[in-house]
């Protein structure tokens, strides 16, 4: 029987299911009226594949793995897998053909599709770096700078040149310099930090720990080497897998850690060694309360995502865990900061987080690149279901690849998934209220094709970078034109043509002018209904245009512009790490200085 048919017998959308030992309540919701987004619920799961009784989330967030499991590292014992740091020597692990197919899959697999591929139709996307002394950008992934082994895992990869942001990126970090860098999810910003910080863990090995070893194995704690917060589940999971990839063979063990997955499990695998952590600000304050990580030896800290890290409310813990703990000072790690947009709040967490750094302002990958079609429909409320079958049943271009389709509330997400599989149109769901397990079950059968449909909410499918998405449709718009561009950008990816379809009417009129400028920009073509709705809206609301603010505020580096933030009065998040002292110089964060260096590959307004 097939994968298919097998999912289909499975499926139970009222199953109570088992009820787990307790519900995880981060640190920043505790004290609070409670959350229900780990909350277990019966009728949750709607859709295909519904309650998610599955092995995929095997080896993920905890010790209890499928066999990818990287243990040994310095000294603990190699395993498959795991390289070792011997004597001041990196001593790579020795190819594994299994465990190779395993982690970097096929070139035929299209789950296995690397995001970089066929990034030489992206050598136009507008690129701008400001500071003082920037590195000229790379062309090729070569050694010098990164590692050897490095780029073997990069061939590995599948990934053939450096994507816009890694051409900048690379350079950037390998010559220890800080960096803020405006990218949308799929421009390849992942390997963008994880390439030159680990090239340069593999050469320099780790921090010595210098303390008494029994105090280690005593206290059970982990001290990585790298740290990289990003504000979901399915964000740092992401990111931690392409990190085993990258550090495979290597003395780096990586491990994740997020809300909504056994902690006890999280633990345990910590205590088997942990040299580059991905976390959510929630687990990870958890973590640090009870004694189980320190970051006294980070060398690197990256920020992904941190406009959503904000958005969700995670500023005290990020700060926290930057200021009030035992991290290394500004002046004594390295930091790297990437964003989709940078409000004054942003720019306000670089203030403090960030020595001397350089600004990279990459160009939107695929909102509005001409391989995105864009559709926008007018279509009522109460007719978006009987739409939406229609178009499902008649694109016949988009039939080969996967559909991703955005609503506003988790109800309406395994609502509309249920409905979609009644009409024979295998589809699941993902949004808050479904445990990890569930989630990851879902995006599995999405990967793979067996569900091609994905409803998701826009929390929930935050930063999932997805091969083959050919077909995004905006069921419920947003509220905010940026999250409209986040969207559509899931389509369209490393040069592969993508539909993105809006269901438009007069409840979205906040958008329209932001909508109309988008498709303006991409030479699409504007719906007159669209242009009459944005008359509606001016004549209503002064012509005020929806989201925070307008795009082009965000992507620029605010140290040139006389708005720049002031320095923010002190707040009390715990000990200091000195940034007084740096950034109450007025030479760096006055005016610009006169010979701050801009590079820039094309164009003066690259928004």
């Amino acid at each position: 029987m097939s994968e298919l048919e097998d999912s289909m017998n499975n499926l139970n959308v009222n199953e109570g299911g088992r009820q787990s030992k307790s519900n995880y309540v981060p640190p920043h919701r505790r004290n609070g009226q409670g959350s229900s987004a780990f909350a277990n619920n019966g009728s949750r799961g709607g859709g295909f594949g519904g309650r998610g009784r599955d092995n995929f989330s095997a080896g993920r967030g905890g010790g209890r793995g499928n066999g990818m499991n990287f243990r040994g590292g310095r000294g603990r014992g190699p395993t498959r897998g795991q390289g070792r740091w011997v004597q001041g020597k990196h001593v790579p692990a020795p190819k594994d053909e299994e465990l190779e197919l395993k982690m970097f899959g096929t070139p035929e697999d299209p789950s296995f599709q690397s995001s970089g591929l066929n990034f030489d139709n992206y050598d136009d996307i507008p690129v701008e770096a400001t500071g003082e002394d920037v590195p000229e950008p790379i062309t090729q992934f070569t050694s010098p700078p990164l590692d050897e082994l490095l780029l073997e895992n990069i061939k590995l990869s599948r990934f053939t040149k450096p994507t816009p942001v890694q051409k900048y990126s690379v350079p950037i970090v390998s010559n220890h310099r800080d960096l803020m860098a405006c990218a949308q999810t799929g421009s390849g910003k992942t390997g963008g930090f994880l390439f030159p910080v680990l090239s340069e863990c593999f050469q320099t090995g780790p921090a010595p720990i210098e303390v008494e070893s029994e105090t280690v194995f005593r206290k059970h704690r982990a001290y990585p080497t790298i740290l990289v917060m990003a504000p979901t589940r399915e964000l740092v999971s992401q990111i931690y897998d392409e990190a085993k990839k990258f550090a495979y063979r290597s003395w780096m063990r990586p491990c994740v850690v997020y809300g909504g997955a056994n902690i006890r499990d999280q633990m345990e695998d910590l205590i088997l060694g942990c040299d580059l952590l991905v976390a959510t600000p929630g687990r990870l304050s958890d973590l640090l309360e009870r004694g189980k990580i320190s970051l006294a030896k980070i060398k690197y800290l990256i920020l992904d995502e941190a406009d959503r890290m904000l958005d969700m409310g995670f500023e005290p813990q990020i700060r926290h865990i930057v200021q009030g703990c035992d991290m290394p000072s500004v002046n004594e790690r390295h930091t790297l900061m990437f964003s989709a947009t940078f409000p004054r709040d942003i720019q306000l967490l670089a203030k403090d987080f960030l020595k001397d750094y350089i600004f990279l302002s990459v160009g939107r990958v695929g909102s509005t690149s001409e391989n995105i079609t864009q559709r926008v429909l007018s279509v009522e409320d109460d007719e978006k279901k009987s739409v939406l079958l229609d178009i499902l049943s008649s694109t016949d271009d988009v039939k080969e690849g996967l559909t991703l389709i955005f609503v506003e509330t988790k109800r309406m997400a395994d609502t509309l998934s249920h409905f979609l599989v009644t009409r024979n149109f295998p589809a699941t769901s993902i949004h808050g209220d479904r445990t990890q397990q569930e989630r990851e079950h879902a995006l599995h059968l999405f990967k793979s094709g067996a569900a091609p449909i994905l409803v998701a909410t826009a929390v929930a499918a935050r930063g999932l970078d997805i091969p083959n998405v050919t077909h995004v449709v905006n069921y419920d718009l947003p509220a905010d034109i940026d999250d409209y561009v986040h969207r559509i950008g899931r389509t369209g990816r490393a040069g592969n043509v993508g539909i993105a379809t809006a269901f438009v009417n007069r409840g979205n009129k906040n958008l329209i002018k932001g909508l109309i400028e988008l498709l303006t920009e991409a030479n699409q073509e504007v719906p007159q209904f669209l242009s009459a709705l944005s008359r509606e809206a001016t004549v209503g609301r002064g012509g005020s245009r929806g989201g925070r603010g307008g795009r082009n505020a965000y992507g620029k580096d605010f140290r040139r512009s006389s708005n720049y933030p002031p320095q923010p009065s002190s707040q009390a998040y715990g000990r200091t790490n000195g940034g007084s002292n740096y950034f109450g110089g007025s030479n760096f964060y006055g005016s610009a200085p006169s010979s701050n260096t801009t590079h820039q590959s094309s164009g003066s307004d690259w928004w």
